[in-house]
């Protein structure tokens, strides 16, 4: 009896101790939570890869350009062979992987908007203006989500959903690189509150064309 006790406490202590794996199933939604904050770490850095645009078209302009647009038109092509079961090594897997839950058998839109965020940018406003509202999508947008994810505890009515500390992210990632690009603070302030107020917005995967078209229709007005 002493011995079945002994046990029985060394399990109660070992299933209590943080290393031990099954703690997920102590703390309901524990291990959710874990699965869509790596998920949103990959996504997320696949999203930041946009913010080497405006180096690309520093660069060559018009090669960023069609850069953007094969990139646009390639996923496509290879998203719509994974929907019809044909995979595209690498791309599919990866794609499937990082997918929503409400993206499950449905066309992964993402890095579609994303392009065509960045791309529509590019075309439409001057250099500065335009390099301010990719680093607002890629960094401001990007870094926003992913502290939201693993950090965001308070959530008030007024951001939709959204995390304070998440929104901190948005601002402070923009502002900083807005600065670096007009060494403007004025134009840094507006970048950053323009972003922050869109970020917030429930657009799910479309803010990656809203946000940098609206903060880029505002920069150009301040700056």
């Amino acid at each position: 009896m002493e011995f079945a006790r002994v046990l029985m406490l060394k399990k109660v202590f070992i299933e209590k101790s943080f290393s031990y794996p099954p703690a997920a199933v102590l703390y309901p939604g524990t291990a959710v939570h874990i699965s869509d904050v790596k998920k949103e770490t990959v996504r997320k850095t696949i999203h930041l890869l946009i913010a080497l645009s405006p180096a690309l078209a520093a660069l060559n302009y018009h090669f960023t350009v069609l850069f953007l647009i094969t990139g646009v038109l390639s996923y496509t092509i290879m998203e719509f062979m994974r929907l019809i079961g044909v995979k595209v090594p690498l791309v599919s897997d990866l794609t499937t992987m990082v997918s929503r839950r409400r993206e499950r058998n449905r066309f992964v839109l993402g890095p579609v908007t994303l392009g065509l965020g960045a791309l529509a940018t590019l075309l439409l406003f001057p250099p500065p203006v335009a390099y301010i509202s990719i680093f607002a999508l890629a960094l401001g947008d990007g870094l926003s989500s992913l502290v939201g994810k693993m950090y965001g505890k308070i959530r008030p009515d007024f951001l939709l959903g959204k995390s304070v500390e998440g929104s901190a992210a948005c601002f402070i990632a923009t502002f900083i690189s807005a600065w670096m690009v007009s060494h403007n603070h004025i134009v840094s302030l507006t970048a950053a509150v323009t972003a922050t107020i869109v970020e917030a917005l429930p657009l799910k995967d479309y803010d990656n064309i809203v946000l940098p078209l609206v903060v880029g229709v505002v920069v150009n007005i301040v700056i």
